[in-house]
């Protein structure tokens, strides 16, 4: 008896009982799809933080001002106007490992063309800030150096603003308020899409930051227009900002005029972190699912097991009827091995199947791309034809090893 042989005769005599059959793959089904469906969300949100990452600009430090204290209460980070274009130069200057530094204001605000109005946020940068972003222009071109010194009235735009401000026409040329100042727009940016806070990052306008301060935001900031929202700070390499934090630290306590033992009036953010750590997050999850997972599949194989003990009970005398025909106890371990392997791959099939549509499902609900791993649908394949030959090696070796004559008296 050849190896199709065998499998064709294992077929029929799993679908004898094809209720007990389908229940015996379940757990292998269960532990099966987890894996897939594990890996496969996994795979995506990796992809996904690295996405945010790479729109957020890779390589970031944050510099906001310090906390306020309102009476014992401290308020948030940023409530404190210790941040100035200043500090911004001076660590331009001093600073190395670095590739930008770009001092922002920032605040909501209504613009308006036309008939058409809406709320976005205006920032005055200088060009720094489109490098620390990796911000690419999309149409149109960047600030010139006369325009950031001067404080024209210039705006470069993101694509969301642009489609509610001037549908179905090139932003670039057109003009816009903020408030009562009017402004060209001279560009639009790149698609950036949804950043790490859930805000679409394409719902913005630039102007340059001395327009800002003079023109726009610097007179709701309080009684000094140098008071910055933010200092962005674009490190030349991944291992290179540790060294960086600690420059910053020192440069700024020693402007700020700090005693040793103050606390300081400013705090360092990586934005990358936040998300590496929802990146860290899923990947703990994963892991705890698939080794919950795996305890399925060895709860499968032991149900093959079983069954097939079963098996070999009811078909004690069709194995002896075989052996007085001339089969070898070969031939006995390989047919009920057969029907082992069987169980465990029809239970993987299946499980890959539920596994993809499980992963497609949680990624729809979470936002993420789903990334189905050709990898793990064959770790999961191999698993389960490693659970089928397991689990089917001592009822076949059990089976082979019946005596003939006992088993066709066997009742």
């Amino acid at each position: 008896m050849n190896l199709l042989d065998s499998l064709a005769v294992g077929l029929r005599a799993l679908s004898v009982n094809k209720t007990r059959s389908l229940l015996t793959m379940l757990g292998i089904i269960i532990g099966v799809a987890a894996v897939v469906c594990m890996v496969s969300v996994g795979s995506g949100a990796r992809e996904e933080v690295s996405e945010k990452i790479r729109t957020l600009g890779a390589n970031l430090v944050v510099i906001r001002p310090g906390a306020q204290l309102s009476g014992a209460a401290r308020l948030e980070t940023g409530t404190r106007q210790t941040l100035t274009e200043d500090d911004a130069l001076a660590l331009r200057r001093q600073l190395t490992n670095v590739q930008a530094v770009a001092p922002t204001l920032s605040r909501p605000m209504q613009v308006v063309a036309g008939n058409n109005n809406w709320a976005t946020f205006v920032d005055g940068i200088d060009n720094d800030y489109l490098v620390a972003r990796e911000w690419r222009i999309g149409s149109g071109r960047t600030f010139t150096l006369d325009e950031l010194a001067s404080g024209a009235k210039v705006a470069i735009i993101g694509v969301d603003v642009g489609e509610a401000l001037f549908p179905g026409v090139p932003a670039a040329g057109q003009t816009f308020r903020i408030g009562n100042v009017p402004f060209t727009v001279i560009g639009t940016l790149e698609r950036k899409g949804q950043g790490a806070a859930g805000r679409s990052q394409d719902d913005i306008v630039f102007i340059p930051l001395s327009t800002a301060k003079s023109r726009v935001l610097g007179a709701v900031r309080g009684p000094s227009r140098e008071a910055m929202d933010l200092i962005l700070i674009k490190a030349s390499d991944q291992l290179a900002i540790p060294q960086v934090k600690t420059d910053i630290t020192s440069l700024l306590r020693a402007r700020h005029h700090l005693r040793p033992d103050a606390a300081e009036d400013f705090s360092l953010e990586n934005p990358a972190d936040v998300l590496t750590a929802r990146e860290a997050a899923v990947r703990t999850l994963a892991y705890l699912l698939i080794a919950v997972a795996s305890v399925s599949l060895v709860v499968g194989g032991i149900s093959i097991m079983n069954v097939m003990l079963v098996s070999v009970t009811e078909r004690t005398r069709e194995i002896g009827l075989r052996m007085a025909v001339g089969a070898q106890r070969r031939d006995i371990r390989r047919q009920f091995l057969t029907e082992a392997i069987a169980l465990a791959l029809a239970g993987g099939c299946v499980g890959i199947v539920a596994g993809c549509l499980g992963a497609a499902i949680v990624a729809w609900q979470a936002g993420w791309p789903v990334l189905i791993s050709p990898g793990a649908i064959l770790v999961s394949c191999a698993s389960a034809g490693l659970v089928g030959v397991i689990s089917g090696v001592y009822p076949a070796y059990r089976a082979s090893r019946l005596d003939p004559i006992v088993a066709l008296r066997f009742e």
